[in-house]
């Protein structure tokens, strides 16, 4: 089984460059909000180099690696857990992904415009998590009249347990935090997987900056406050050119090599 993930942002963020940069596809990566309207998939292999070891020790007829398959949506904007530019159709389609990668925009480039007027990544990442958060309380709290009745009667254990657990997830929505950072037993965890949490995902966070301000990123105060942030929100943050990755993946091995010594 393919392990799967869903690419978010704002629009003009680079999702779609990244998309393109890691499935080498070529899908349409332009400088207007919904360019992307329906989702791009695309399946890309794992290289694993302990298959080879493998390999050669048992010498099995056949050797497949494990795939990833990426899901690009279009670009949420403020208000899109509630219908703003298509928001809760786009965020549908990535109900069911393994994690969600977040693209957030740390270049400056008045060629290319930010759907807010400003380039300020701290604020990028707030607006669509919290859109992650109110899509995911208003599923809950259109779930929890369902079982209600049902748990009340507490004749039914099932009933019981799942708006118990509903009601653990209501209150960490409420207070507008992610659902990952909550503790769950092992009968919570398979019984939240049909629910399709996208605050419960795993998640990654990519700041999309210029190739020159890649070069000194440590050094860049945005990254260590977003660096900062992820901890908490027990997530992670990684830097990138998507624009560089992109151009690379027309380069042959031994070039891509010679590229990346500059960093």
């Amino acid at each position: 089984m393919s392990l799967t993930a869903g690419i978010v942002g704002l629009p003009n963020v680079g999702k779609s460059t990244l998309f393109n940069a890691i499935t080498k596809s070529n899908v349409l990566a332009a400088n207007y909000p919904f360019a992307t309207i329906e989702p791009n998939v695309g399946t890309v292999l794992v290289p694993d180099q302990r298959l080879e070891v493998l390999k050669s020790l048992v010498n099995p007829l056949k050797v497949i690696p494990t795939t990833f398959e990426f899901t690009d949506i279009a670009g949420l904007v403020k208000g899109a857990s509630k219908g703003e530019g298509l928001g809760n159709q786009f965020l549908s389609h990535i109900r069911a992904v393994d994690a969600i990668i977040h693209v957030i925009r740390g270049f400056e480039d008045e060629n290319v415009t930010h759907v807010d007027g400003s380039v300020d990544p701290v604020r990028d990442l707030q607006t669509i998590q919290m859109e992650l958060i109110l899509s995911d309380l208003d599923m809950v709290q259109k779930r929890i009249p369902r079982v209600e009745k049902k748990a009340a009667l507490k004749v039914d254990e099932e009933a019981v347990s799942e708006f118990q657990l509903l009601q653990k997830v209501l209150i960490q929505l409420t207070d507008e935090k992610p659902v990952r950072l909550l503790t769950f037993n092992k009968d919570e965890l398979i019984r939240l997987k049909s629910f399709g949490l996208l605050t419960q995902k795993p998640m990654i966070y990519v700041l999309n900056v210029s190739e020159e301000q890649l070069k000194t990123i440590e050094k860049i105060k945005i990254y260590d406050e977003l660096k900062q942030f992820a901890e908490t929100e027990n997530a992670e943050l990684i830097a990138i050119s998507a624009q560089l990755e992109n151009e690379l993946v027309s380069f042959s091995d031994e070039e891509n090599k010679k590229c990346l010594k500059r960093f």
